[in-house]
């Protein structure tokens, strides 16, 4: 529900696929089938080929069809029998994951966790937030009655936008040193990525945007550290790597690596404020 009412918020093209033990990578990528009629080879895309792409239960399929998503997410495009095909900016993987406990389910690669921004959990709504769930959605579905409020030209605008926000550079050294005592952590077998410090970065420039500020401060990294790296820790065995723990060992970092003291530049001439 929520990705299909943020793909009908943006005006986007959405497409969802169920996913299942039995689901083949070219499932998603599309395939190249014969037309009797022209007498040529013709490529049919698949549901990749959207803005919003909703995987739902990723983690009932193979790793090998998860897999089929690396290319897709990290360089928008994806390459079907050799011919490389470029994804419609911008484009957006949501998926949603049973517990990895659940019988008939495979543990997403880590290559592929790492290729996710974020993990959020919503967990239940409270007792009011029941209560007005069950009220919206009394007479009618509100999906019915959602309307655009922006096109995928204002996103593509917007994310212009927030990476052009200011961060200092002792703030990108902060973020390098918390993706690198994640490493360091004992109880971590992989930690974070380089591709995770990336994340972190566009992920606190797009947080302090959204707080109406153009410049990065340490709170916004903080903000974001758990979503963006939690899901990227790769635990000892014997530990397990449930969400609570990963996230635990990602707020001790953040209170054992030290808060850069000097004051946030802003954009306004590169002065210190």
């Amino acid at each position: 529900m929520l990705a299909k009412v943020l793909a009908k918020s943006l005006d986007c093209t959405f497409k969802r696929i169920q996913f299942t033990p039995d689901l083949l990578p070219s499932d998603l990528s599309g395939i190249n089938f014969y037309n009797q009629k022209s007498g040529e080879f013709q490529f049919r895309p698949g549901p990749v080929f959207a803005n919003i792409l909703l995987a739902d239960e990723i983690n009932r399929a193979t790793p090998r069809t998860q897999s089929s998503l690396l290319e897709c997410m990290e360089e928008r495009q994806i390459t079907i029998d050799g011919v490389t095909h470029g994804l419609e900016a911008p484009f957006l993987v949501i998926a949603t994951q049973n517990p990895i406990d659940n019988q008939g389910t495979f543990p997403l690669p880590e290559a592929q966790l790492d290729r996710f921004l974020m993990r959020i959990t919503t967990g239940y709504p409270s007792f009011d937030e029941g209560i007005h769930i069950l009220q919206r959605f009394r007479e009618n579905n509100p999906l019915e009655e959602t309307f655009a409020v922006a096109a995928a030209q204002d996103i593509q605008a917007a994310q212009r936008l927030a990476a052009s926000v200011n961060i200092s550079d002792d703030l990108l050294a902060y973020i390098v040193r918390i993706t690198e005592a994640t490493r360091k952590s004992a109880a971590v077998k992989l930690g974070a990525s380089p591709r995770a410090s990336g994340a972190l970065l566009r992920s606190s420039q797009g947080y302090a945007l959204v707080q109406g500020r153009s410049y990065v401060t340490p709170d916004d990294i903080k903000a974001v550290a758990v979503p963006v790296l939690a899901h990227r820790l790769l635990l000892h065995r014997g530990l397990g790597s449930k969400e609570g723990q990963t996230a635990e060992i990602v707020l001790q970092v953040l209170r054992e690596v030290e808060v850069p003291t000097e004051l946030v530049t802003s954009l306004r001439g590169g002065k210190v404020e």
